[in-house]
């Protein structure tokens, strides 16, 4: 069964919102130019009303002897203002847009680089999807909201701040009426705000689980046709794909209803405006072009605050997000090397682990008493059933974990006291999982060794057998790869992880199956040249095909996370015990 983990903390809204605008220091500058055109544009947009009533008043008082050239002055005016604002308004949009960009990729930089910081375990415990939700989807809600909504609820704060200062110069009885209705427009967003963000959260983890879903089924495309589990495959889907718009849908119909909502709430104390300014009007106590004008300003008191009601919608969607991005970046890194921690230099590859117990999780051990050690220069094997600790083994010695009981040393140094780098520095791996990127074949060869020279790649190519394929592509080195391996087979694939191992100048070596995407013929190749190219080094080699190691000069056979057995092919078979049947049963 797929799990899926998601990250989960107790709602923070404040902090969250803290940490939110803590990306827009580097870019307080902008936000400050764009809140000050803002502010202009917003004046501009403010005397508008003044300037039709006067025109108004200008048309009524006139009573058959209109002063036309008057009525003319104040609209010109009036249309010069709007125009400025309008074009203001433009530059101040592509000022947002590219700040949102610049926002974005610095939040993404952050996460990404959190993500290079985080231990192995974090990306055992959650899926690939989940992540990779968390810095494109929830990063896009999150930098819309921050460079585009924050500035837009400043700027609106102004607008209704002006209007209501208009509409009291104008008419103070009419402006009590209209602020009646804003405690209660004050109180549906609280109201609201307590229902949509519980619900907003839960539709970012649907999105999580869902792209989780699609990345797993994708990379097993093939499996899936093998198997015919098509149909299967798509019904869960559609599942999973339900449960993600149930979610969306029960965020949206909350966060749907607040425009409207606000709307009906403004609507009703333009409503009473109306209804009370023709009372006044009839009495005499306000012009014509006033109360138009006072209506104009009311509309503009709350067009701003029916947006801020849509903008607090997005924010409470913004939030949901960011509590995921910054659960992230909360996440505990991988621990730091001791300040005294030595840089390890000229590994020669002698390896002991001294009753060694280790578990991924505390309360299952994995690894009970183990005990090992290789000299320099010397191939390990390491046999036995699935779940085992194989696996375990190799992510101990690379300090991907660290041991819970007991120790592991390099050339006699407790492998804590060295910095994590120069015990990593010290293996090159080759892993069953093969890993190939999008670019031409010599910069995949010559990934781990920087300045590497085409003779160097070419001599590891022949070394690993892949040369002569190599010859025969179109481009030879220079041909590119995608990004999957997916325009080469998957034994050529493993071959250039293999001709990339040989490159890479390290005094140690390890082999997690290696050769088991080639055929018998390319196999007993590669074990041959690779045991030239390991004279002097330490290897360590996890072997399913028993009969690919039997010139190991050690073979460890492990059964529920302990050493059963330890000696050379013959020594062990002669024994005929557990590797003996392991034997017998691959070959019977």
């Amino acid at each position: 069964m797929m799990r899926y983990n998601v990250a989960r903390k107790p709602s923070d809204t404040r902090g969250t919102l803290r940490r939110m605008l803590s990306f827009l220091g580097a870019y307080k500058f902008v936000i400050l130019f764009v809140v000050i055109l803002s502010l202009i544009s917003n004046v501009l947009s403010l005397l508008g009303p003044s300037l039709a009533g006067s025109a108004i008043n200008e048309a009524a008082a006139g009573k058959g002897n209109v002063n036309f050239e008057r009525v003319v002055y104040f609209s010109t005016r009036m249309l010069a203002c709007y125009v400025a604002s309008s074009l203001l308004s433009l530059v101040i949009n592509i000022i947002m847009m590219r700040t949102s960009k610049n926002v974005a990729r610095h939040m993404r930089q952050s996460v990404f680089d959190k993500l290079m910081r985080m231990p192995v375990g974090y990306f055992d415990r959650h899926q690939a999807g989940d992540i990779i939700s968390r810095v494109s989807y929830d990063i896009d809600v999150i930098s819309t909201c921050l460079v585009t909504d924050v500035v837009s609820i400043l700027t609106s704060v102004v607008t209704v701040v002006g209007s209501l200062i208009m509409m009291i110069r104008i008419s103070p009885p009419l402006s009590l009426i209209t602020l009646v209705t804003v405690p209660i427009a004050v109180g549906y967003t609280a109201w609201m705000r307590r229902r949509t963000q519980p619900r907003y959260r839960k539709r970012s983890k649907a999105y999580g689980e869902m792209n989780g879903f699609v990345e797993e089924m994708l990379s097993g495309q093939k499996t899936i046709l093998a198997y015919a589990y098509e149909d299967k495959v798509e019904k869960k889907f559609d599942e999973i794909n339900q449960n993600t718009a149930n979610a969306y849908y029960d965020a949206e119909r909350y966060g749907v209803t607040m425009g409207p909502t606000m709307g009906a709430i403004n609507n009703l104390g333009l409503s009473m405006t109306v209804l009370v300014g023709a009372l006044l009007f009839m009495r005499g106590d306000i012009l014509l072009g006033s109360i138009s004008s006072f209506v104009l300003y009311s509309r503009r008191f709350a067009g701003p605050i029916n947006a801020i009601a849509e903008i607090v919608n997005e924010l409470f969607s913004a939030l949901a997000a960011a509590e995921r991005v910054f659960n992230l970046l909360d996440e505990e890194e991988e621990l730091t090397d001791k300040q005294d921690a030595k840089a390890l230099e000229n590994v020669r590859g002698r390896v002991d682990m001294k009753h060694v117990a280790f578990g991924y999780d505390s309360a299952k051990t994995i690894i009970h008493d183990l005990c090992l050690h290789a000299d320099e220069g010397k191939l390990v094997a390491i046999v036995g059933p699935t779940g085992a600790g194989k696996t375990t083994i190799i992510n101990l010695l690379m300090r991907f974990y660290d041991v819970a009981k007991g120790s592991i040393s390099l050339d006699e140094c407790d492998i804590r006291d060295a910095t994590r780098s120069s015990v990593r520095g010290a293996y090159a791996m080759v892993l069953q999982d093969t890993w190939v990127f999008n670019g031409t074949i010599f910069d995949n060869i010559a990934y781990g060794k920087e300045n590497a020279t085409m003779d160097e790649v070419v001599a590891a190519a022949k070394a690993a057998h892949i040369h002569p394929f190599i010859m025969r592509l179109p481009q030879g080195y220079q041909t590119v790869i995608s990004e999957d391996g997916g325009n080469i087979s998957k034994g050529q694939k493993q071959l250039l992880t293999i001709a990339r191992a040989m490159l890479y100048n390290a005094r140690m070596l390890i082999l997690d199956e290696a050769t088991s995407n080639v055929d018998t013929s390319t196999e007993r190749e590669i074990q041959r040249a690779m045991r030239e190219l390991m004279k002097g080094r330490t290897c360590f080699v996890i072997a399913h095909r028993l009969s690919t190691i039997q010139n190991a000069d050690e073979i460890l056979v492990l059964d529920h996370g302990d050493v059963v057995e330890q000696g050379t092919h013959e020594s062990l078979m002669a024994r005929k015990g557990f590797y003996h049947r392991l034997y017998a049963a691959q070959f019977e």
